[in-house]
């Protein structure tokens, strides 16, 4: 394959505009921490626990994702089944509380949903949230995300640059017929299992059967045996020594995984995407994928046999394949950057990157600075792909939030509504908008004097997530932010993963 020279910088220029920040991360911890608030208004939802899950967990969101959460009645307990009228009563109850708060907007209750969902905008911060009962698979098949996404960096870059290319093109909307972003990701690994030679093994020979069918019995124990067989069938992938390594960079990648999907209307009529063997499947000798109902199956590898693509209609489809198709011709053969970052992106990052090259020029010529973009293997790690995870006992939480690494010291910020990285309305900026970090105008005297006065002891600005020196982002300490007890600095260096 012939490389496009202006591709991968043009690449990663995308990414580190949606890549999210570390006060991205700060703000969606605020959020839930929010809900834990209004929970303990609800006489009925008194002891439940609040769990983000989706991209958030798996780290493929981007800076205007949105945050999927899971309110859990039994958390550590044995897994009982929810019935769909509980779930539907409850989320009434939470419904009128966080109403009643006047800190959400937005409202809306999606009672007669396959999960019911009430959707939600954060009131200060902006952030759309879709809340659900027990949602035990949804969190699970996160975390096989991100299990699968610290095989090969290459594939959380994928799903960041091929979402947000769906959403500037309007395929990623299931209530329009289109895919979701879970299916999204689905097609990503396939691609990188069918590529010459694989990055991805066949998910099969990570967990060899249906995960969710093994959610049973005490959640604690089950959640942890599917962890520890998924760690060990994953090491001894990395460490196999016979398999070839594919050195394809992300663009290539990219162009390729565009090509192999441009005619997927038509594959779509006798074959599925079956990311659990690796391969397309025939439907019609599939027993499990009968009777063909759907116009494109792509099938869930970790709750078979459902299809993650169900929401796709065949009017769609056709659409879907000549994007697909437009996209890998043109980014295979056009060489002008602010084009690729058209057909790449949605108007509001397009026109930013636009408008900024010049800036970015001249800053880098300046400083005798040149782009360092990921390597061919994509181990050059950004700082929130070393969330520091803690899965252990001592916090008594199932599924803690992401936490960013150790960061140099920085000074206190000021953050305004006018500063977030969306707008009044919830949306992403436009126009080259960009959210703007104001430093304090107050010394550390000042500040030292400040906390005296007030009776407090004071608080030297170390590095951020410290459990001695609460940094402060968003006006919110990361100590108190958390939902158990502080993590300890040798707990703070384990990364969240499954353990062999």
């Amino acid at each position: 394959m012939n490389r496009n020279p202006i591709l991968d910088p043009t690449l990663q220029e995308i990414l580190q505009v949606v890549k999210p920040t570390r006060a991205d991360w700060d703000i969606r911890i605020t959020v839930l921490d929010q809900l834990r608030n209004v929970l303990q208004s609800v006489e009925s939802l008194r002891g439940a626990t609040v769990q983000p899950f989706g991209s958030f967990v798996s780290n493929l969101f981007t800076r205007w994702g949105d945050l999927d959460i899971s309110v859990d009645l039994f958390s550590g307990s044995s897994i009982l089944f929810t019935g769909k009228k509980q779930k539907q009563t409850l989320l009434g109850q939470l419904l009128r509380a966080m109403r009643a708060s006047g800190l959400w907007y937005r409202l809306q209750f999606v009672i007669h949903a396959r999960v019911p969902i009430l959707k939600v905008v954060s009131g200060h911060h902006r952030i759309s949230c879709d809340i659900s009962i027990d949602n035990l698979e949804g969190l699970l098949k996160s975390r096989f995300l991100f299990w699968i996404s610290e095989i090969d960096g290459r594939f959380r870059d994928l799903v960041l640059l091929v979402k947000e290319w769906a959403k500037a093109h309007d395929i990623n909307n299931p209530k329009n017929g289109t895919f979701n972003s879970y299916s999204l990701s689905l097609l990503v690994i396939f691609h990188l299992q069918t590529c010459v030679p694989a990055i991805l093994p066949p998910l099969g020979e990570i967990y060899p059967r249906s995960a969710v069918d093994d959610l049973k019995g005490v959640r604690k124990t089950a959640e942890e045996s599917i962890a520890q067989l998924s760690a060990a069938n994953i090491a001894r992938f990395k460490a196999g020594s016979s398999r070839s390594v594919n050195r394809s960079s992300l663009s290539e990648l990219l162009v390729s995984f565009f090509a192999k999907f441009s005619d997927i209307n038509l594959k779509a009529t006798e074959l599925g995407v079956c990311p659990f063997t690796g391969r397309w499947e025939n439907i019609s000798n599939n027993t499990r994928w009968l009777p063909k109902t759907y116009s494109l199956f792509v099938e869930d590898p970790f709750e078979q046999p459902e299809n993650a693509a169900r929401s796709v209609s065949r009017k769609n489809l056709d659409r879907i394949a000549q994007v697909f198709e437009m996209t890998s011709r043109r980014l295979a053969t056009d060489s002008n950057r602010n084009s690729i970052i058209g057909v790449l992106t949605a108007p509001h990052i397009s026109q930013s990157l636009v408008r900024t090259t010049n800036l970015q020029n001249h800053h880098h010529h300046a400083n005798g600075v040149r782009n360092n973009p990921h390597n061919l293997q994509g181990q050059a790690r950004p700082w929130n792909n070393q969330m520091q995870q803690n899965w252990s006992q001592n916090n008594n939480i199932q599924n803690p939030p992401y936490w960013p690494g150790p960061a140099r010291p920085r000074p206190q910020q000021n953050w305004s509504p006018n500063n977030n990285a969306r707008n009044m309305q919830g949306q992403a900026p436009y126009r080259g908008q960009r959210p703007l970090i104001t430093q304090t105008q107050t010394t550390p005297q000042q500040q030292q004097k400040s906390q005296y006065k007030n009776g407090k002891q004071p608080m030297t600005n170390g590095p951020s997530g410290s459990s001695q020196n609460q940094g402060h982002i968003n006006g919110v300490s990361y100590a108190s932010a958390r939902p158990g007890a502080p993590i300890s600095q040798s707990q703070r260096g384990q990364m969240w993963r499954p353990r062999g």
